[in-house]
């Protein structure tokens, strides 16, 4: 059986880089299309690179992008909370305007399933003690996470027989890639607990937060492409483990439990943080069994704590541009590398 051809978007970020490898380590071929604002933030070396790369902003995408496309897995958007609030218009910009262009186009071009990474974070604030399922009410606070929900709906009106949508609402991801993020919140912990011996939280530390392991995020969207088209069209999905669902201080404990001469300080210089949400992902269990993800957060931070160390991660690192999403393109913007609209120059 021909394995598919697959279009990743936002391939050269932190969970693009990992599920280029991963898919194309399965025999699939993958081609990447990124503007590549982050080249020159690489933490390690990327194994295995895209059968094809297409370097291009996507909001420039066109038709010919497409041609040969069975599945376009949808990840690039400017990608976190307080990157979208520094420009709301960019955000909405690239994360919605460029995403329905791009779903049109793959509609037209023939693409059978497209599968948006979504965010948990749509959920915003949630009633303490309630786990959110997929028809709970969702409750966006940020630019980020309204964009995601507007491009939901557009999305969903377009499906039908032959185009087949499918949004995966995921959990905060964590865990290793080339192109590492420490703006993540175990990202951030195990950095801060190995670099400074202090797990500095920020909040009072009271907030939920539901995460995934890069890797498993990355089974779940290969269960999505290997599924029946009957299973999955225009489903909504929870993308993380029940299990999965901490509190900050609890990840914070977790940290100390593994790092070293390692103490939790908890700053509270942002106060109660005012996103919390446990999050229900009973639905992905019972729709797609084939998921069976792998990776729990103790694993997690130990292979952070080994991979900072090993490749000499230091408080400097935390200080700098290179690993935050937003400090890099505030950088991008000072010295001009970028256009008023966030376009590569």
């Amino acid at each position: 059986m021909k394995k598919k051809n697959i279009l990743i978007t936002g391939n050269t970020g932190y969970i693009g880089t990992v599920m280029t490898g991963f898919l194309q380590e399965r025999s699939y071929n993958v081609t990447g299309l990124d503007c590549n604002y982050y080249k020159g933030c690489e933490f390690l070396p990327q194994e295995v690179l895209p059968f094809k790369q297409i370097l291009k902003d996507i909001r420039d995408i066109n038709e010919s992008d497409l041609e040969g496309i069975d599945v376009v897995v949808h990840l690039a958007a400017l990608s976190n909370d307080p990157l979208g609030e520094l420009n709301p218009s960019w955000t909405d910009d690239i994360n919605v305007r460029a995403s329905v262009k791009l779903a049109n186009l793959a509609k037209k071009a023939g693409v059978e399933k497209f599968i948006f990474s979504s965010s948990c974070s749509i959920y915003g604030i949630a009633p303490p003690g309630k786990a959110l399922t997929e028809e709970d009410e969702v409750n966006p606070v940020t630019a980020y996470a309204k964009a995601k929900i507007k491009f939901e709906k557009e999305l969903f009106k377009l499906a039908d027989s032959r185009f087949h949508p499918v949004f995966m609402r995921n959990a905060t991801v964590y865990g290793l890639s080339p192109m590492l993020r420490l703006g993540l919140v175990v990202n951030n912990l195990v950095a801060w607990a190995y670099c400074t011996g202090k797990v500095a939280i920020m909040s009072d530390g009271t907030p939920w937060r539901p995460i995934i392991h890069i890797l498993d995020f990355c089974r779940a969207f290969l269960t999505v492409i290997e599924a029946p088209a009957e299973k999955i069209h225009n489903q909504v999905f929870n993308v993380g483990r029940n299990k999965e669902n901490y509190q900050v201080k609890d990840i914070a404990r977790y940290v100390q439990e593994i790092v070293p001469n390692c103490r939790i300080e908890i700053l509270n210089q942002t106060g109660s943080d005012e996103r919390t949400y446990r999050v229900d992902f009973s639905k992905i269990e019972k729709v797609l069994p084939q998921f069976k993800p792998c990776c729990d957060v103790h694993m997690g931070i130990e292979e952070l704590y080994r991979a900072y160390k090993d490749n000499g991660l230091t408080k400097e690192d935390l200080m700098s541009n290179k690993y935050f999403r937003v400090r890099w393109i505030k950088n991008l913007i000072e010295a001009g590398k970028v256009d008023s609209n966030l376009k590569k120059k």
